[in-house]
């Protein structure tokens, strides 16, 4: 189709027999039409029946609803097999749980409680809704790319360890999801085209919240689909208008009808037969052909023809899916054209996306589609050809249970001895060196992903030990370069994915590496690095991998103004707060070797299993004298302090008097601190040093002592006891308002030192006096404090 294309669609009931003589139209079009019937009554029941005592609109979207119940249909009661899985579009969550309930897989109770707390959720949620659910979705384009991911941790998973093998990986979406960045960010990641089980179906209404899309333009999505190695399927016009074309005058039908705007061909369903007569051939070229073309057709048949849609027609719809699963070397996308709010009063409509059925429509509605108004929930009646359909539909995608592996036991700890000068991120290339010798199974589980930068976030020694992971051995033609440091070996053995330079993708894959304990039975320890600075541009794909339940460990790294030469474009500023008010997951900043060390491990140790979190982790290249973290020798006291370490952070210097002032850094900043305190040391005035790891656990204890959440605040007497409460000066290479909380802990006075602008090139003390974290800087707040 042309810039502006249009298309028309069928009207299923009048659809003739297609050639599948083992599925039952009528019964199959029955069963749509009340998955159409019970999508719609949900979300009226939760706008129009159910109590909304804040007055808050609930909202529900019966138009996006209705345009894909057609494909969801065909595809759950003539398609599906058990292991497939499918992330369906968030707005046709309805249509899911219709499905569910039909399948009895989910209670009548939950058709009325949509979007109401404890309920169904608004939008299909692995984790919230009561019914299965394979994939969250909600954030447009994160929930279609989900699939690609899905498919790679499959084949992954399955590739290392004994798995049950999977089947399709189905992705249902939104034209206007196409829109979407992480869409083409996934689709040309070089590992896609060998994907033959990912398969997507886009639901191409032609319309997106508040308009009519002026240019859907799917000829040219359909070619760059094609260009980066998709097969492309396009579902286009129903069966009764592929007749009309068939007769005289149907080339010129089929012409104007693909040359006219899709505003236009809205604003054809919503006319009269008198004004479609009128309409519908034009002014231009061919306009007479169609005049006389449609003269003859009935009133009735005109309106279903102009309504035809491909995307509507069963028969369509299933030889596309087949047409689908004949190609399995790489992956298709079937392009269905449907009409938004198919069947409902506001179709077509271009402020139909929200829009409610009234009551006095809703109970006209029921009539149309054979339901009841006054038992809207009812079931097909036990016996029926529906009913039957349902059973063994239910029997067919039944599962088996995710059988339940438990992750390999993580040791406390490696045993090296962090000496000399070093930055964490040195530590983190070294830990996994050290892992593999001392606790091999933990390392098997392990799988590193990065976007092109393994090697400068120091992981070139784990992959030249483990290889990258390929789907397919490749040739190393630099094998043999003596000057190559990292040996870049790829086949289906390796343990390290590498990525384009995409974050999302990243972070996407991140996410169903990190779910393969609950979808596979088989957990991995996946971990991800990537500039510290970019976290926040990957924070909502990886965020929503979390809500869906997928745990694992990303590392940040180089951060801070400490990356100082790289300057302010490389600077990272919210980071530390960001992983603060991140959920599910714990946020880390070790200043130290040793601190890295155990705190990664436990990180590991959480990964997995049911009650698990992720972890973030914020590193750096500044070189630290490992001298200054004062490890302790003493048995007991070296697992105190692993202990604090672990909860938090712990007291790295006290003063032999009552200190006038706490010191309390994190991170790459801990030589100033100490620094700082030495100064203060010589004025004369007494100064405690502490020394945080993690600023989101301490004020998760912070909340647990206040009484707002549950949990364990023995941290804080720790860090900050009674006995020696005194005002508090903080300092980190990131936002200041990190640790501001700090000064709650004791009722205390506090100053908050950090980085608040964007930095610029230059020498580290350089930026670090620029911004007032050196220290001099720490010096002048804490007297500042005590005077």
């Amino acid at each position: 189709m042309t810039t502006g294309e249009n298309i028309v669609a069928a009207d299923v009931t009048a659809a003739e027999p297609g050639p599948r003589p083992d599925i039952d139209l009528q019964t199959l079009d029955a069963i749509q039409r009340r998955v159409l019937w019970l999508a719609t009554s949900m979300i009226h029941h939760a706008n129009k029946v159910r109590s909304t005592p804040s007055g808050v609109k609930v909202g529900g979207h019966q138009a996006s609803s209705a345009s894909i119940v057609s494909i969801m249909s065909a595809l759950w009661f003539a398609h599906l097999r058990a292991p497939d899985r499918v992330s369906v579009k968030p707005h046709a969550s309805p249509v899911l749980h219709a499905i569910n309930y039909l399948l009895g897989r989910l209670d009548a109770s939950y058709l009325t409680e949509l979007r109401s707390f404890g309920g169904l959720q608004s939008y299909p949620s692995r984790r919230k809704d009561p019914d299965p659910v394979d994939f969250s979705t909600g954030s447009v384009g994160i929930g279609a790319t989900a699939t690609i991911w899905s498919a790679l941790a499959h084949r992954y998973v399955a590739g290392h360890f004994e798995a049950p093998r999977g089947g399709r990986h189905i992705s249902l979406l939104g034209d206007a999801e196409l829109d979407e960045g992480a869409i083409w960010e996934a689709l040309v990641d070089p590992a896609v085209p060998r994907l033959g089980e990912a398969l997507w179906i886009v639901d191409l209404n032609r319309q997106s919240l508040d308009r009519v899309v002026p240019d859907i333009a799917a000829g040219r999505i359909g070619a760059m689909f094609e260009a980066v190695g998709w097969q492309t399927i396009v579902v286009k016009y129903g069966r009764r208008l592929r007749g009309l074309f068939e007769r005289p005058g149907g080339e010129a039908l089929r012409d104007r009808i693909d040359s006219m705007p899709n505003e236009e061909y809205q604003h054809l369903l919503r006319s009269t037969p008198e004004q479609l007569r009128e309409r519908l051939p034009g002014e231009g070229r061919g306009h007479r052909e169609v005049q006389r073309l449609i003269a003859d057709v009935e009133d009735a048949d005109l309106g279903a023809a102009v309504r035809d849609l491909a995307g509507h027609d069963l028969v369509d719809l299933l030889d596309a899916f087949a047409q689908a699963d004949a190609v399995t070397d790489r992956p298709s996308v079937i392009f269905a054209y449907t009409i938004k709010a198919w069947s409902l009063p506001t179709e077509g409509h271009p402020a139909n996306h929200s829009a409610l059925l009234s009551t006095e429509q809703w109970r006209a509605l029921a009539g149309r589609l054979g339901a009841d108004a006054d038992d809207p929930w009812r079931r097909f009646d036990e016996g029926s050809a529906e009913a039957e359909v349902c059973r063994a539909t239910a029997q067919r995608l039944e599962r088996e249970p995710t059988p339940a592996a438990q992750p390999p036991a993580v040791p406390a700890d490696l045993g090296r001895a962090h000496a000399g000068r070093s930055s964490t991120q040195q530590a983190f290339g070294r830990f996994f060196v050290d892992l593999a010798h001392s606790a091999p199974d933990v390392a098997r589980h392990v799988v590193t992903v990065s976007p092109d930068v393994a090697s400068s976030t120091n992981l070139g020694g784990w992959i030249n030990r483990v290889g990258i992971w390929h789907m397919g051995d490749r040739i190393d033609w630099f094998a043999d370069d003596t000057d190559t440091l990292v040996k870049w070996r790829e086949s289906a053995h390796g343990q390290h994915i590498e990525l384009g330079i995409a974050e999302g993708n990243l972070v996407g894959l991140l996410g169903e590496l990190g779910a393969t304990w609950s979808r596979d039975g088989r957990p991995l320890l996946p971990i991800g690095t990537m500039y510290d600075p970019f976290v926040n541009r990957a924070l909502e794909p990886w965020s929503f991998g979390m809500y869906a339940g997928g745990q694992s460990i990303l590392v940040g790294t180089p951060s801070g103004v400490t990356l100082a030469p790289e300057g302010g474009a490389h600077h990272s500023i919210t980071t530390p707060s960001v992983g603060l008010e991140q959920p599910m997951c714990v946020a880390w900043e070790p200043a130290f070797g040793q601190d890295l060390e155990w705190t990664l491990l436990h990180a590991l140790g959480r990964l997995g299993r049911p009650d698990g979190t992720s972890s973030y982790f914020r590193l750096t290249t500044r070189p630290i004298d490992q001298a200054l973290a004062a490890v302790p020798t003493d048995p007991e006291d070296l697992a105190r302090r692993r202990e604090h370490a672990l909860a938090g952070g712990y007291v790295l210097r006290t003063a032999e008097a009552a200190p006038e002032v706490t010191l309390v850094g994190m991170g790459a900043i801990l030589p100033e601190v100490l620094g700082a305190a030495d100064q203060l040391a010589e004025a004369g005035i007494a100064a405690d040093v502490v020394c945080l790891t993690s600023a989101d656990l301490v004020f998760r204890a912070l909340r647990a002592r206040q009484g707002i959440r549950e949990g364990d605040d023995d941290i804080l007497d720790v860090l900050f006891p009674a006995g020696r409460a005194a005002p508090i000066v903080t300092v980190l290479d990131g936002h200041p308002h990190t640790l501001a909380f700090l000064g709650a802990v004791r009722g205390t006075a506090i100053a908050n030192l950090g980085v608040d602008d964007f930095g610029q090139s230059g020498d580290v003390q350089d930026l670090y006096r620029h911004f007032g974290i050196d220290e001099d800087a720490i010096v002048d707040a804490a007297l500042d404090l005590v005077r």
